[in-house]
């Protein structure tokens, strides 16, 4: 798989990414594979369904201190402790 470095993917770098690098896997939606993505998934929090909210903060939350990356959202930080 070819490195990604940058928020956006196209159709074959998503299709190559296994489902553990999607925070919603079963939807293979919110992927992170990198600190920009990571940055991404915060920005754009607000979008997920409601039911998968805790779950996807927590893989957020991972996810940024794997690419260390600091989350300022409230929101993802409140959820992350539900």
């Amino acid at each position: 798989m070819k490195s990604v470095e940058h928020d956006r993917l196209d159709a074959e770098e998503r299709r190559e990414l296994p489902d553990s690098e999607f925070g919603i896997p079963e939807k293979r939606e919110f992927p992170i594979p990198d600190a920009a993505h990571v940055r991404a998934a915060e920005a754009y929090f607000r979008y997920a369904p409601e039911d998968k909210k805790p779950e996807l903060a927590r893989f957020i939350l991972n996810k940024a201190g794997e690419f260390g990356v600091d989350v300022k959202s409230q929101t993802v930080l409140e959820y992350a402790n539900r």
